[in-house]
């Protein structure tokens, strides 16, 4: 029997029976996927919860990835409102699978555990009391401490009194649910049992294993006390990079722990040079010694050293990117070496020219986003206009764009072959996107707004609001498109954007400085469209006194403001947030 492509669950279930272990596989990796349950989640497990838990007790090989399954079916994370008649048919199946507690398999006995969580099954806490005393298997015994935990309170001091269990994961899985339930700051005995149990046996900080809420891992609660979290880091557990992540102005306190820790490959590479941003000058050595080795390394490896060496200002940084420049294989492939040139030009401005020589040599054959730094080097990219304004109607690869927004950025010395070639692009052009960015360039670069104006008002200069607003007293005749959106009701975001465009446009403040004070107060928002909102309100010079409270705490507070998924290599994008709301509660002045 073949698995095609979209299976049903009959089919799926009538896979788990065949004869050929390839077919069983093939089907227990679709159950396991989730796929089959996404339209109607709560009817379709509740349906095929007896069905799997037959299997379960008739198929000795996938019993402990079936047990697994039935439990996530009774207690998903990600659909916890749709849980509740799968859980109660995966209760009605627990009598019959209870006995697989005894199992000789580590991974089966292991696997009925969070089966009994999910079921928030009290009864079972003789059983597992039991198990606790007998389980001889390490890992299912720390795992039992936890399910035990969390279906019974701990009132006889029984997780304590296993913190100098022999075992380290024993005793991590007593601290671990201890943690649990404490309340920072954490003890420091505490933090050590977790920190020495880790070092005596360590393993992937993201290791799978099974974490039913409430139940969080060592890890992500130390995260909530910065000192506890440094504490552990120092006493051996990788956590450098995630306190950084979480907590301000800790780069100093964990450098030591980074610089231990670091991994191969660049992924912890880019972390050390966001991390290195924020240190200061006498503590960039320490730095620069441990990553020069790895310039050795392959080309990905070899572009994050050389981005790491750029935060911490290496001199020789700058030839190294030249290099890298001028060896790079093309187009493709440029993730690395964009982000090189970048760090380069950030940390050395002027002393970079060289390397934007090389990257002028290049145009059009190395990565896209490598060109946006000529940007920056009005020098040298004026010298290769031509070459720059060849790219506007290559869209492959995003050249179009990174084109469209150097010649944007030279402005009027890009001269008549830039104001052609952006021309063209709009009138004769394939892409009507690349269109209106080229509209606009245009009025930067040949002073005519006609063009742009034509262009917005046909796409809709609501859903260009920044490129509305570089169009400055210019953009005027596109206000009637823009200001019905400043009133109460349109999405936040969408005023917000708007209120820029228009205090670009106008300067006016009467309705414009308030949904900018909702958009930069809103700790929800991201953190671009607060930092542009905080930017134009210190424009204004005003501040509404409904925005004073959630500011100064995005000024102040030691946790971030920010937490940034992107793991960038530049400077924290929270710390860029902070400066700015500080310097506009410095010097707005606030009004009611």
């Amino acid at each position: 029997m073949e698995i095609d492509n979209a299976p049903d669950l009959a089919d799926l279930l009538g896979a788990m029976e065949s004869e050929d272990a390839l077919v069983r596989d093939a089907a227990l990796e679709w159950l396991v996927s989730a796929s089959w349950r996404e339209d109607d989640l709560a009817a379709a497990t509740a349906r095929a919860v007896p069905e799997l838990a037959r299997l379960a007790r008739e198929l000795p090989d996938h019993r402990a990835e079936l047990l697994v399954l039935l439990s996530d079916l009774a207690d998903r994370d990600d659909w916890p409102d749709a849980t509740a008649p799968a859980r109660r048919e995966v209760a009605a199946e627990l009598p019959s699978l209870l006995p697989f507690a005894e199992d000789p398999d580590p991974a089966v006995r292991d696997a009925v555990l969070p089966l009994l969580v999910a079921c928030r099954h009290r009864g079972a806490v003789p059983l597992l009391r039991d198990r606790l005393a007998r389980e001889s298997d390490p890992a299912v015994r720390g795992h039992t401490v936890t399910a035990l935990a969390l279906l019974e309170p701990d009132r006889s001091g029984w997780r304590r009194a296993l913190l100098t269990d022999p075992a380290p994961g024993i005793r991590l899985a007593a601290a671990e649910d201890l943690l649990r339930t404490a309340e920072p700051p954490f003890p420091d005995d505490l933090v050590d049992v977790c920190a020495q149990a880790y070092a005596a046996d360590p393993h992937e900080l993201d290791e799978a294993y099974w974490a039913p809420a409430p139940h969080r891992r060592f890890t992500e609660r130390l995260l909530d006390d910065p000192d506890a979290a440094v504490r552990a880091t120092a006493g051996g557990v990788p956590l450098a990079f995630e306190v950084t992540g979480r907590w301000r102005d800790r780069e100093t306190d964990v450098l030591p722990y980074a610089l231990r820790d670091l991994e191969k490959g660049d992924g912890d590479l880019y972390a050390l040079a966001r991390l290195t941003c924020a240190l200061p000058a006498e503590l960039r050595a320490p730095v620069r010694d441990r990553v020069r080795p790895r310039l050795d390394g392959d080309l990905d490896e070899r572009a994050a050293a050389i981005t790491v060496l750029a935060r911490a200002h290496a001199p020789e940084a700058i030839e190294e990117t030249i290099r890298l420049v001028d060896g790079a294989p093309g187009p493709s492939g440029g993730y690395g070496l964009t982000r090189a040139v970048h760090a380069v030009a950030d940390a050395f401005g002027a002393d970079a020219l060289p390397v934007a020589r090389a990257v002028a040599r290049r145009i059009g054959h190395t990565h896209a986003d490598v060109l946006r730094v000529l940007g920056r080097y009005p020098e040298v990219a004026t010298g290769v206009v031509d070459e720059i304004a060849a790219l506007v109607p290559r869209y492959e690869g995003g050249h179009a764009w990174a084109a469209i927004a150097v010649l944007g950025e030279l402005g009027p010395a890009a001269g008549e072959v830039a104001v052609r070639a952006l021309r063209d692009e709009v009138t004769r052009g394939d892409h009507p996107s690349v269109a209106v960015y080229a509209a606009e360039a245009h009025h930067r670069v040949g002073g005519d707004p006609a063009l742009a104006l034509s262009a917005l008002d046909r796409k809709g200069p609501e859903r260009f609001p920044e490129l509305t607003a570089r169009l400055g007293a210019a953009g005027a005749p596109l206000l009637p498109r823009l200001e019905p959106l400043l009133a109460p009701g349109h999405p936040a975001g969408t005023r917000a954007a708007v209120a820029r465009a228009v205090w670009r446009i106008t300067g006016r403040i009467e309705d414009t400085v308030e949904p900018l004070a909702r958009r930069a107060a809103a700790a929800d928002a991201h953190h671009t469209e607060r930092l542009a909102s905080v930017t134009a309100l210190t424009e204004t010079g005003l501040l509404p006194r409904f925005a004073l409270t959630s500011l100064r705490a995005t000024a102040e507070a030691p946790g971030r403001a920010v937490h940034d998924l992107s793991a960038g290599s530049g400077p924290h994008p929270d710390y860029r947030l902070r400066s700015a709301v500080r310097t506009l509660l410095a010097t707005a002045h606030v009004v009611d």
